[in-house]
């Protein structure tokens, strides 16, 4: 880490930023005594790798294994990598992941990136080294998509990702900024977090049995630019907040979260919706998000994507 990043990472609450590290662990993974950790992470989020690392071990983790990620290194690849190369993916570490979520390993993603990372550069590329990317990681991806191990995703607020939120702030200011709001929305900024956070998921449980006690045929959704109906799945259940993973572990997949959600009827959507925010989707911002729906199909898409000025 460069003299400028540590000063950067000086405008970061310490204790705050140890708090998430510790939500991570004890209630996002629920990490058991002698239970492995893969994670992942940006290198501008080493001080939060730093205290995640720390509160593993103290809960007890096997082996931690960290992966590191770089935008400098990723931006090379674009400019100067092998025209062929971007067809190509690491499946031997992708498969090297599925082994080890099979065995128990618990998966932690700590994300940060610029979201206007890849924006800048060739499209055509960019779309074939993420699909290339995509069948690759399918192995590993089955592992989390089917919950067979507890995993959780937290932010970090890197200084280029609180550039892109707060760009008119010197970095210091938006690094700032975006960290408390990280830590806010996670539920950190206050004493305690543990505890507020087994009182949010108990009131997300509150949610989650009333809507299922209700069993809604479909949900209607209306507002500016969008009419859309959502039939329900026969026998739908609802879900929020801490679950259980087939491997018998409660976690919490995402801090933050409020959301609680249930499963569409695949021919029982129609209508219109469109996106009120961007997305940002492998380093690409993608904004005016439009779809409209006939009985469950597409019959009309549009977005556009948003380039560096």
């Amino acid at each position: 880490m460069t003299a400028h990043q540590r000063n950067l990472s000086a405008s970061i609450d310490p204790v705050k930023l140890d708090r998430l590290a510790e939500v991570a662990i004890k209630v996002g993974l629920q990490l058991q005594p002698g239970q492995d950790l893969l994670l992942t992470a940006p290198a501008a989020a080493m001080p939060l790798v730093r205290r995640v690392v720390e509160h593993a071990y103290k809960a007890g983790a096997g082996l931690v294994t960290p992966f590191f990620s770089d935008e400098e290194l990723t931006l090379a690849r674009y400019r100067y990598g092998n025209d062929a190369s971007f067809d190509r993916a690491a499946g031997w570490l992708y498969e090297g992941m599925a082994k080890a979520f099979g065995a128990n390993t618990a998966r932690l993603a700590i994300v940060g990136d610029n979201p206007m990372l890849l924006s800048g550069e060739d499209p055509t590329k960019v779309a074939r080294a993420s699909k290339a990317n995509s069948i690759a990681y399918q192995p590993a991806l089955e592992k989390i998509v089917n919950f067979d191990t507890n995993w959780n995703i937290i932010a970090y607020p890197s200084t280029s990702w609180a550039k892109q939120v707060f760009p008119d702030d010197a970095e210091d200011v938006a690094v700032a900024k975006l960290a408390d709001a990280i830590f806010s929305a996670s539920r950190v900024d206050q004493d305690g977090a543990v505890a507020n956070w087994e009182q949010h998921n108990a009131r997300l449980r509150e949610r989650t049995e009333w809507l299922n006690g209700q069993r809604f045929h479909a949900l209607k959704y209306s507002g500016p630019g969008m009419d859309l109906t959502i039939g329900l799945a026969d026998g739908h259940e609802w879900e929020g907040g801490a679950s259980t993973a087939k491997n018998g572990i409660v976690c919490n997949a995402n801090i933050p979260t409020e959301e609680v959600f249930t499963t569409p009827h695949c021919r029982r959507v129609s209508g219109h919706v469109i996106s009120s925010k961007p997305l940002s989707y492998q380093g690409t911002l993608i904004d005016n998000i439009a779809v409209r729906f006939e009985e469950g199909r597409i019959v009309e898409a549009k977005a556009r994507a948003v380039r560096k000025s």
